[in-house]
């Protein structure tokens, strides 16, 4: 089946009015209140962690001031909470390069092409000016813009610039509209089969194919983006509201999903 826009609209419509049924809020508040899965969360995502070895990093510049030493090679613990504190450092000394280096080590890791991949992005000309206009436009007009600019730069996906922009919105004090959130390939799948099964509830029986092509693994556009964010503050307005004690913060939800805590599969 070809691209169809008004099919993806309504499709989305769909998936917007379902938000998520009663059995996701369950399996959620169970995810929430697990003290090997997200109890630890129930404050907010900050201590989430991700384990990488300084000493790889070594040839990327500007180096984050507030991360480790680079001359260790014992790899390390950072948390979305150091991450934050990073980027703010470097929002102070006017480097959104140093801030981007912070967000793309949390999201590589261990990955071993992490530090390529990122000197090869930021040694594109423009990178510095487009990383400075995105954070302009995330404070002027929202996240949807600022991911249309980010967007331009090669080398990088849209899971990783979203990461650069989730943090951004954490550190900034104020961004236009809704913070931005991490989209990557799981949180897609997520949407992807609960797009599939929120048509078919309504008789779309080419949920699944359409469902398919606009929460693919990669390359979605500013405006799959925006749907993603709405519907995931939809959602989390939906948990909010249950009796299970979810965080006020709608990045927790970004996180549950990743871990797995509900497959609408």
């Amino acid at each position: 089946m070809g691209y169809d826009q008004n099919r993806a609209d309504k499709l989305d419509e769909s998936m917007l009015e379902v938000l998520l049924p009663e059995s996701a809020v369950e399996s959620l508040g169970r995810w929430l209140a697990d003290p090997k899965r997200g109890q630890r969360y129930a404050n907010g995502s900050g201590p989430h962690s991700i384990r990488y070895t300084p000493s790889k990093w070594m040839a990327v510049a500007p180096w984050p001031t507030t991360f480790a030493d680079r001359t260790a090679a014992d790899s390390t613990l950072v948390s979305r909470a150091q991450v934050v504190a990073a980027v703010r450092a470097a929002e102070q000394s006017e480097s959104w390069a140093e801030a981007f280096v912070a967000t793309q080590v949390w999201g590589y890791g261990v990955t071993g092409y992490g530090p390529y991949r990122t000197r090869q992005v930021l040694a594109q000309p423009s990178a510095e000016a487009v990383l400075t206009e995105a954070v302009s436009l995330l404070v002027d007009e929202g996240a949807v813009a600022a991911y249309e600019v980010l967007n331009t730069l090669d080398g990088i996906g849209p899971a990783f610039l979203t990461k650069f922009l989730y943090f951004a919105g954490q550190a900034l004090p104020k961004v236009k509209g809704p913070r931005p959130l991490i989209l990557d390939s799981v949180l897609a799948g997520v949407l992807r089969r609960h797009a599939t099964k929120a048509g078919r509830m309504v008789g779309y029986e080419w949920s699944e194919a359409i469902a398919k092509w606009i929460w693919r693994d990669s390359g979605w556009s500013s405006h799959r983006y925006d749907v993603y964010l709405r519907w995931m503050y939809a959602a989390h307005d939906r948990l909010a509201a249950a009796s299970i004690d979810w965080p006020a913060t709608p990045d927790v939800l970004e996180l549950a999903l990743f871990s797995a805590a509900w497959d609408p599969g």
